[in-house]
């Protein structure tokens, strides 16, 4: 229970020091830098953004799932028998289905960002900002459930149980 406070202490201090405006002043103070800074680091942050997420972020996703369902099929725990690998199981599916459907929208700002003679209104907005900090919330929620792993077996489970028992 102390690594899951620890890790909401960490991730808070984190989410603090990425919402801080320039001069360290409070949260919500000042805009994000990729919303207030020059051209040029707009287009770079973009440019930058968007194959590390292509060639980082979706593979690690890709593997987080695949190696959840593989563990969790190969440990005692099984993928169906525990609500919480359920859940878990569910948040990883649904975050990387979400970042998938949004990598269409981030690709087409990258590509906005990648013309020179572009308005950078239509990128300058707290779309990816938000998105990292949903990404955040659900990787505490995913981390939660595996340290602290609440009881309750689903139905398989218990009739999976029950049939051990007999045995």
């Amino acid at each position: 229970m102390l690594g899951v406070v620890a890790l909401v202490v960490v991730l808070l201090v984190l989410l603090v020091m990425l919402t801080r405006g320039p001069g360290g002043h409070g949260p919500g103070r000042h805009a994000p830098p990729v919303e207030q800074g020059s051209p040029g680091t707009v287009r770079g942050a973009y440019l930058v953004m968007e194959p590390a997420a292509r060639f980082v972020l979706i593979p690690l996703a890709v593997a987080s799932l695949l190696t959840g369902i593989v563990q969790s099929i190969g440990t005692t725990w099984g993928l169906f028998r525990h609500y919480w690998v359920l859940f878990k199981l569910l948040i990883t599916l649904f975050a990387t289905i979400i970042l998938l459907i949004y990598m269409d929208t981030f690709s087409h700002m990258a590509a906005i960002a990648a013309d020179p003679t572009a308005d950078l209104d239509a990128v300058r907005n707290g779309s990816p900002a938000l998105h990292a900090v949903l990404a955040l919330v659900v990787l505490l929620v995913a981390t939660v459930l595996a340290v602290y792993k609440p009881r309750g077996l689903t139905p398989y489970g218990w009739r999976k149980h029950h049939e051990h028992r007999e045995v």
